[in-house]
């Protein structure tokens, strides 16, 4: 673990000091870090990263005596991905069919017309979106996809009622995150599936929603107090961003 450490930091220093020169080819156009190749290409970055840590690791352990050793460990874990790659694909084809039929467009729409015919406001306007919104993540876990179907009418819905769109978008996100943890839509469930069966052969989608279920409505209550808390206070989501 110190040696792993130790080439970690080596290696997180060397990418900084890469990274100091204005001109360097580790960052975007104009000197940018934001835009740079290193946080475009972060997926690489911590590819080898990983790979010099595993390497490292298993040396200094003794699990990896040689380069052959290297592949053997690779095709393993390869072989415990596979059920989660046959998951992905099934869960892969009925989201395709999912957004073919449109009806996440209908459910955001028929929901945002009920909230505007019931001429409610505030705070309760907040409690409908919240409500409509995870009901529709439950099965649309794409964030930006959703906020794409349900802005256009949420938005402009609360503005009318005073409600700027800063505030609209903070209950919307907190909608968008909490009930992730609990359906099986979304990747990182299935992905959070296959590591549980690593301890557990017999866990199914039912065992970690129940896992993760107190965990989920937690976070959904804390949010929403908070967020109501903030909105009472009225104080600013940020500069030149008010919450009403």
């Amino acid at each position: 673990m110190r040696r792993s450490g130790l080439v970690f930091l080596v290696f997180l220093a060397a990418i900084v000091v890469a990274m100091i020169p204005t001109g360097s080819p580790l960052r975007g156009e104009g000197g940018s870090i934001v835009e740079s190749p290193v946080l475009s290409g972060i997926a690489v970055v911590l590819g080898v990263l990983f790979a010099l840590l595993g390497t490292v690791y298993g040396r200094a352990a003794g699990t990896v005596r040689g380069s052959r050793d290297i592949p053997d460990f690779m095709a393993q874990g390869m072989r415990e991905m596979a059920p989660i790659l046959v998951l992905f694909f099934a869960i892969s084809q009925f989201l395709a069919y999912f957004k073919w039929t449109g009806v996440g467009q209908v459910l955001a729409i028929r929901g945002a017309d009920l909230l505007k015919d019931l001429g409610v406001t505030g705070p309760v306007a907040f409690l409908g979106i919240l409500v409509v919104c995870t009901v529709i993540n439950l099965a649309m876990t794409s964030g930006s996809a959703m906020w794409a179907l349900v802005s256009p009418v949420f938005v402009p819905m609360l503005m009318l009622l005073d409600v700027p769109p800063e505030a609209t978008q903070a209950i919307y996100r907190i909608a968008d995150s909490c009930t992730n943890a609990i359906t099986p839509m979304s990747a990182y469930f299935v992905m959070a599936l296959g590591f549980l069966q690593r301890y557990r052969r017999s866990a199914g989608i039912g065992t970690l929603a129940s896992l993760t279920l107190p965990l989920s409505l937690a976070m959904l209550v804390t949010w929403t107090l908070l967020f109501y808390a903030w909105w009472a206070l009225g104080i600013p989501l940020g500069p030149g961003a008010p919450v009403r």
